[in-house]
């Protein structure tokens, strides 16, 4: 029930307190809706939602680098390193270096990690069955639509300011370094 709670929670919230609010927090409430929803069955399998990010990846292509996986997962580098540490000894995954480059460490799939492919893609897709229940063929294309025109804009914004996302390790140095309070630019 806590979890029925709390999405009727985030529901009243937009229907009653906030109907016009900023399209941005609609889609994280959506976002984590759809997350929390695959969580709860992925968990069943013994599998995190982290692990799912990196897993869907990987099953589209292993043996790229660590810093590549990263980047498809919009994700740091620790957090991929810490995450694919557990996978590995869920025996989901290997590591290797390849070639005379021993910065560069390759992520494959094993049998068991490329197995689970079976078991919870159609956790997903009911998930987004559930999600759209109900909901017009046409509206869900506008929808898509929509938010790949949003992610395309927001892309080339970020290309235009030749900006990158600052990792939480340096957002803490700056902090420290602006006295202790968040906001101050340095």
């Amino acid at each position: 029930m806590s979890e029925n709670s709390g999405t009727q929670t985030i529901l009243r919230h937009w229907r009653e307190a906030v109907p016009k609010d900023r399209l941005a927090h609609l889609v994280k409430d959506a976002t984590r809706a759809l997350v929390r929803a695959l969580g709860v069955r992925l968990a069943e399998h013994g599998v995190s939602f982290g692990h799912w990010t990196f897993l869907r990846i990987l099953w589209e292509g292993d043996g790229i680098t660590q810093r590549e996986l990263s980047e498809q997962a919009g994700v740091m580098e620790p957090t991929t390193f810490s995450a694919l540490k557990t996978m590995e000894k869920l025996g989901y995954v290997t590591r290797r270096q390849l070639g005379s480059d021993r910065k560069k460490v390759y992520v494959f799939l094993t049998p068991k990690g490329r197995a689970l492919k079976r078991r919870l893609v159609p956790l997903a897709e009911e998930v987004n069955s559930i999600a759209v229940e109900g909901v017009k063929p046409g509206d869900i294309a506008v929808s898509r639509s929509v938010l790949l025109a949003i992610i395309e804009n927001l892309a080339r914004n970020e290309q235009v300011l030749d900006k990158r996302m600052p990792s939480t390790r340096e957002i803490g140095r700056r902090t420290a370094k602006a006295g202790g309070r968040p906001g101050k630019r340095t």
